[in-house]
Parts: C-alpha cells; structure tokens; sequence
C-alpha cells in the first residue's frame, strides 16, 4: 500500500517506508561494510536508488526483499570502489578484544564469570561473522540476524536456494569452529 502512496506521488509515504526499514537495512549493511558512517551512507544511498527505481518494482517478492537485494548491491559496489575486499582470514581483531567488561550490565544472578563468557561468545561469533566471505556473512546475516526465510534470502541474493542452504551451513561451520575452543574451556579459565 505504501510502494502505491508513493507511486502516486505521495513522498511522506515514502518516509514510511524509510522509517520502516532503515534500521534493518543499517544493521545487514554494517555487517558487510564494517564502517558505522560508511554504513549510513550506503543505507542512504540504497534508498535513493529504490526511490528513482520503484516505477520498476513489480511486487514479484516483498518490498523488503527487493529494498535488501538493492542494499546488498549498493555496499558491493560501495567496497569494490574503495579498493576493498572483504576479509579471508577468522583473526580476532585486538581492538575488539580489548572492551569486553561492561559493569552496568550485570545482573544479580549473573556472576562476574558467566557475564565475561557471554561477551566473549559473542566477540568470538561477531569476529567470525565478520570475517567470513562476503556472501557467506550475507547469507548468514539475513538468516539469523533478520530472521529472513531461504525464500526470501534467495530472491535478495538472486541465487538458488540449495545454494544459500550451502552459504548458511559453511557460515554455521565456520563460526562452530571458531567458538570450539571457547566451549571446551572451562569458564573460569577464559579469560
């Protein structure tokens, strides 16, 4: 009903729809981008693309589904004219190691132990999402991040379903892998 608002001129409906998505958009994209402002200038740039393209937008998928598959597209492109490559390696960057002790959020049944494994789980996670190709971090993201069906994922990414299948279970792998050592280990001894 919006996309039709809009169509018809009506520019507050697309403020709506900015409204709607944009936090969504910002958090897939950051994952990809890694920059907070570069971030922001891709989601902005990603909703001014669909706003000069939504004559064209049949209503084949969701709204959503074409808005991501732009969002994705545009931080490609975005990392491919800055010269950068997503990374290949799972090393933890030190400088998010570093930070992991946040006083404020402990809660009285939680012990100073149990908080300090939870942060670094998901350090550890965050890194190896971080770290993994860019259409398996993509994959796994609007999987488990945006809670996407394999439908949906499919039609962002333009790709088969058995295929984001594979992307999502390689992603899972490599991030079970990463969070191996950290299970096994004890709680008192991991830090």
């Amino acid at each position: 009903m919006l996309v039709d608002r809009v169509r018809a001129g009506d520019k507050q409906a697309f403020d709506m729809l900015v409204a709607k998505y944009q936090r969504r958009l910002m958090r897939l994209l950051s994952r990809i981008v890694h920059d907070p402002v570069e971030a922001e200038d891709v989601v902005q740039e990603t909703f001014i693309k669909a706003y000069r393209a939504l004559r064209h937008f049949r209503g084949d998928s969701a709204f959503y589904t074409w808005l991501y598959r732009i969002g994705i597209n545009t931080a490609k492109n975005f990392l491919m004219t800055q010269g950068r490559r997503t990374p290949t390696t799972t090393e933890t960057d030190a400088e998010h190691a570093e930070g992991f002790y946040d006083g404020d959020n402990l809660r009285d049944i939680n012990t100073p132990e149990s908080m300090l494994a939870s942060k670094q789980i998901a350090q550890t996670v965050n890194a190896a999402m971080d770290a993994l190709p860019l259409d398996l971090r993509t994959a796994i993201a609007l999987r488990e991040i945006e809670g996407l069906s394999y439908e949906e994922i499919s039609d962002i990414m333009a790709c088969p379903i058995g295929t984001v299948r594979s992307r999502i279970f390689r992603a899972r792998e490599v991030i079970a892998e990463k969070l191996k050592p950290l299970l096994d280990m004890p709680v008192d001894k991991r830090w």
